[in-house]
């Protein structure tokens, strides 16, 4: 959802790229080449996705920026990290034993733990509840403008709350 924000605010579209194993829009943004992706591979094989993205558009490890969801972080809080573990997430540990480094920008969304019956994978993947889509639609745009700014200056670790 984020990805799609910032698609929508510099008014570029996707397109499937079977050959990067992803959805792809390009954007000149500032004189600087932008290539926003959405994998299209499970989200456990995340790395094979970011693999051929970087051979195909000559990307640098450390211009890898992703963008995840978070269990463990409430919704309405975003966190920016430059290092660290995929702390669970099957899709950060794909991408990480792609790269070969925990090196690279995360641009963390939580979005709640799931309730003790209801297994993670069907958590993520389910549609949020009514009464948080306006938490929900904030927290996207500040992810969004987050990301947007740190792309004209160089992104810094930080977690901030929405109420």
């Amino acid at each position: 959802m984020v990805v799609d924000a910032i698609a929508n605010e510099l008014g570029c579209s996707f397109s499937n790229k079977p050959d990067v194993h992803a959805q792809v829009a390009e954007v000149n943004m500032d004189g600087e080449k932008l290539i926003l992706a959405k994998p299209t591979t499970f989200m456990n094989k995340s790395g094979d996705a970011l693999v051929a993205l970087q051979k195909q558009f000559k990307i640098a490890d450390a211009d890898v920026w992703t963008v995840y969801d978070d269990a463990s972080l409430d919704l309405g809080v975003m966190r920016v990290r430059k290092e660290g573990s995929a702390g669970g997430h099957n899709g950060v540990k794909s991408i990480i034993e792609a790269l070969g480094t925990q090196a690279f920008w995360r641009f963390k969304v939580g979005v709640n733990a799931p309730a003790e019956n209801i297994p993670l994978e069907d958590w993520v993947l389910s549609k949020f509840p009514e009464d948080q889509h306006e938490l929900l639609g904030r927290v996207i745009e500040l992810t969004k403008e987050t990301i947007l700014n740190a792309f004209q200056t160089q992104p810094e670790e930080e977690s901030e709350t929405l109420n």
